[in-house]
């Protein structure tokens, strides 16, 4: 509605819309801002987070292979200051960590013919920290215990040629 002046008049109840319109976003602007400047503070004083990351396991002995499935990750509970687990949880998954076998305490499981073995994961806690390089401190990793077997490589006669067979038994 217009004046014979040209004005626009306003109604009453469409300016009142206007205010609630305006505080609504000035509060959800400075909500969006202290939620921003708390998580900030959060992050300087040390937090506890679980990460999870893929493995890799490195030199099996010779002639023997890894059979059983193993874990294809495993979950380290950090402790440290917020900003450095916040960067390995962006970061620091793309690189596996690398269990060696050689390096490693594997123990022979109890009562078994076969050739089961297991690992105890606290034992890696060392290893695994200078690993993952950062401010953080590993407090446990899931699971505990790593199962595996280790099998000997047959070389399947199939694919060898005859002759080649007879040459070896004659030395």
């Amino acid at each position: 509605m217009k004046k014979e002046d040209g004005r626009r008049i306003e109604k009453p109840w469409t300016k009142g819309l206007r205010l609630i319109n305006r505080d609504s976003a000035a509060f959800a602007f400075f909500l969006f801002l202290s939620f921003i400047f708390w998580y900030l503070n959060s992050l300087g004083k040390e937090n506890e987070a679980g990460i999870n990351y893929q493995v890799r396991y490195i030199n099996i002995p010779k002639e023997r292979a890894i059979t059983s499935e193993q874990p294809d990750d495993l979950n380290l509970f950090l402790k440290g200051p917020g900003y450095a687990i916040l960067k390995l949880k962006i970061f620091g998954k793309k690189t596996p960590l690398i269990v060696d076998l050689l390096k490693v305490n594997y123990k022979k499981a109890p009562g078994d013919k076969e050739l089961n073995y297991y690992i105890v994961t606290s034992g890696l806690t060392k290893s695994l920290n200078v690993q993952v390089r950062s401010g953080c401190e590993i407090t446990s990793i899931k699971p505990d215990t790593l199962f595996f077997t280790l099998d000997k490589i047959v070389a399947n006669s199939a694919l060898i040629p005859e002759n080649k067979i007879d040459n070896k038994k004659k030395r």
